[in-house]
């Protein structure tokens, strides 16, 4: 008795604070045994309407369209008892839509009847708003994408902006669903060589919970590439799973005019360097001559794409010596059956003897150098048979042939600019070149428009201006830089020639790159010293500076950890070794070891906020100061250098008393 008053309580309850509330036995067929006054008043009907004896009248307010889903649901929990929800609509008397969310639970009472108990909330307003966005989705000017987090993703939702720029095609009775195949798996929208740079963007998604931007080649339904740059985030969708959501816009065209404008200035500077250079498109399978200088044998074929194998096989029959025919041939076929990139990372050259239009012979060097998956240049040029010999300033052949070897390396770098009355106007540079000379490639695509003093343009690259513009006129030279992403100090030996000896020549510049070994480490030029602006101060009171300004360190612990690791000289330092210093009457235990490693954590912290955490290397635990990235009185002092004799003054480390066994060091040495 006192459980049926207690259900009849809490069903007065929920009659007054819900959208609607019933009870129904879950027989075949169900039927209601109770509804709710609110659950009358929302479908405009009384409550002997709806719990009939016979039939389960409140499916006739149900949406056609809804039922089968909701007898399924109710079959569902028929069969076991829990908790399920699902989302429908229901038409009142009133004629309306509504929409609810029906949380029903199943259970067996006392008389062991099996009844389910609903519990109803209006959702109208949300799926509106939702039907609103959806609107939105499909009225923007972007692709929008819903994929699942699954290893292989399946798309869940996709706008008609997206499949326009899939080029994906409406779908016609008897023919392929092709939007159904991206439907099983995203990865299909992406090139094999970009799927791992594109997992490692749904990684970062996932894992950090950011929006990550970028931009990526995708497949088109018809076989052609477009370029996309958009946003990916992970987001819990309606019915509480996680999903990726994506927002693209179509750049293809401002990245083709990019490359195209990238590969012109490129196409410019090679143009300087060999005598005929030919475009071969795989994809179109075509073949045309885009620059012939002093080769008038070619012209017949200059910007007229032909069949490639035809005009190769033409042009080889027609020049190249009989006894090279076959190697050549040999060389081209390995090209048009792709598998000549396939032998290593230097770009593929020949060598071979050919017949000029006057009938003489001479010996011919070619290479073809890969601007994308289809496009390719073939680049040759003649080699002079005897050279004379003179300084190489005066040789402008031989300097010519130097730069046309090294170019065999192009990937070191290459560059063009123009000097006159003292402004340089550069022409064209690889990324790492705009690099070293201290510039973005924006930056270097914004000072082609202008010209700009030659002292002003080599001064971020640490390079004195008269070691520059000695180069230029001896035509060869080599430099030291710190290559600041590998943290390593590299050699760039570089060659240049005037193209033209009018008013204003263009010079080719060249560039081999190569690391230097610690045991023929030579001094950086004085510009390159002063980008090495950590400066520290041991003798009185332990300070760091980073470009003038003291460190604020938060932690004193993490700043005596780090004047530990100046103390060391480069040498590492442990845990245990560490905290003998920091807590000299503590052992080592458990204890300090979770001390230390949060000391060495804010030290890390503070290091990576002040931008020089290159400073301190880390190695199983031990740590050390990477010498060669500092300025330090101590290390100066110790060189022995005449400059640096009066630094020490009798006082070290005055802040830490584990200071004084150097001390005892350096007051030692100074009275010998």
């Amino acid at each position: 008795m006192e459980h049926l008053c207690n259900t009849k309580h809490m069903q007065e309850i929920l009659c007054q604070t819900v959208t609607g509330f019933y009870q129904c036995a879950l027989t075949d067929p169900p039927r209601l045994i109770f509804a709710g006054q609110n659950l009358c008043s929302l479908l405009g009907c009384t409550v002997q309407d709806l719990c009939c004896d016979d039939i389960h009248a409140y499916l006739s307010f149900v949406h056609p369209l809804d039922r089968e889903r909701y007898l399924f649901h109710i079959a569902a929990l028929r069969k076991n008892a829990h908790l399920r929800s699902i989302e429908y609509r229901l038409q009142p008397t009133s004629g309306d839509v509504v929409w609810v969310k029906e949380t029903m639970r199943s259970t067996h009472l006392s008389d062991g009847k099996f009844v389910g108990e609903a519990v109803l909330a209006d959702i109208t307003d949300i799926k509106k708003e939702n039907e609103t966005l959806r609107s939105l989705y499909e009225t923007i000017p972007c692709g929008f994408l819903k994929f699942t987090c699954e290893k292989q993703p399946r798309v869940t939702y996709i706008n008609e902006q997206l499949m326009r720029f899939l080029r994906i095609p409406k779908t016609r009775d008897g023919e392929i669903d092709y939007l159904s195949m991206y439907y099983d798996n995203v990865f299909l929208m992406v090139p094999m060589e970009a799927r791992q740079t594109f997992a490692k963007a749904l990684h970062r998604a996932a894992h950090d919970n950011i929006p990550v931007a970028g931009e990526m080649t995708v497949l088109r339904c018809d076989g052609t590439r477009a370029h996309f740059y958009g946003w990916i985030k992970k987001c819990t969708n309606d019915s509480g799973q996680s999903e990726f959501q994506a927002v693209c816009i179509d750049a293809t065209a401002a990245y083709q005019a990019k490359v195209e404008s990238e590969t012109n200035r490129y196409l410019k500077a090679l143009t300087d360097v060999y005598d005929s250079i030919f475009e071969y498109d795989l994809s179109a399978n075509t073949v045309s001559c885009i620059n012939s200088y002093a080769s008038p044998m070619f012209h017949w074929l200059e910007n007229i794409p032909m069949q490639m194998q035809d005009a190769t096989e033409k042009w080889i029959d027609q020049t190249v010596v009989a006894q090279d025919r076959e190697r050549v041939n040999a060389f081209f076929r390995a090209f048009f059956d792709k598998t000549l990139y396939a032998t290593g990372d230097t770009p593929p050259r020949i060598t071979y003897q050919a017949t000029t239009p006057d009938g003489t012979v001479k010996t011919y060097v070619g290479i073809f150098l890969k601007i994308s998956e289809v496009r390719s240049y073939y680049c040759c040029r003649s080699i002079p048979d005897n050279l004379p010999e003179k300084p190489i300033r005066q040789q402008s052949v031989l300097r010519k042939e130097q730069v046309q070897e090294m170019v065999q390396q192009f990937k070191d770098g290459i560059a063009a600019i123009e000097i006159s009355d003292g402004a340089v106007t550069p022409l064209y540079a690889s990324e790492n070149v705009c690099n070293f000379f201290g510039y973005t490639k924006d930056e270097w695509y914004a000072l082609m428009k202008v010209r700009t003093p030659v002292e002003t343009f080599v001064a971020r690259s640490g390079i004195p201006y008269t070691s520059f513009t000695s180069f230029l006129s001896r035509g060869e030279a080599e430099f030291r830089y710190l290559d600041v992403q590998e943290n390593q100090e590299k050699c760039v030996q570089a060659i240049c020639f005037p193209r033209s000896s009018l008013v204003s020549p263009r010079y080719v510049l060249l560039y081999r790159t190569q690391a230097v070994s610690q045991s023929d480490k030579l001094l950086m030029p004085e510009k390159m010293q002063e980008e090495k602006n950590v400066s520290i101060r041991t003798f009185g009171y332990f300070d760091v500076f980073v470009g003038g300004k003291p460190i604020a360190f938060r932690s004193q612990k993490s700043k005596e950890l780090f004047a530990l690791l100046v103390d060391r000289r480069g040498g590492f330092v442990s845990s245990e070794e560490a905290i003998g210093f920091l807590w000299e009457d503590e052992p080592v235990s458990s204890v300090t070891l979770a001390r230390y490693r949060k000391v060495a954590l804010r030290l890390k912290n503070i290091l990576q906020e002040y931008g020089i955490s290159d400073v301190m290397e880390t190695v199983d635990g031990k740590r050390r100061i990477v010498m060669e990235r500092v300025h330090c009185d101590l290390y100066d002092y110790l060189s022995g250098k005449p400059e640096y004799a009066q630094l020490f003054k009798g006082s070290y480390l005055s802040n830490y008393s584990w200071g004084e066994v150097t001390l005892g060091e350096l007051l030692n040495a100074k009275q010998q």
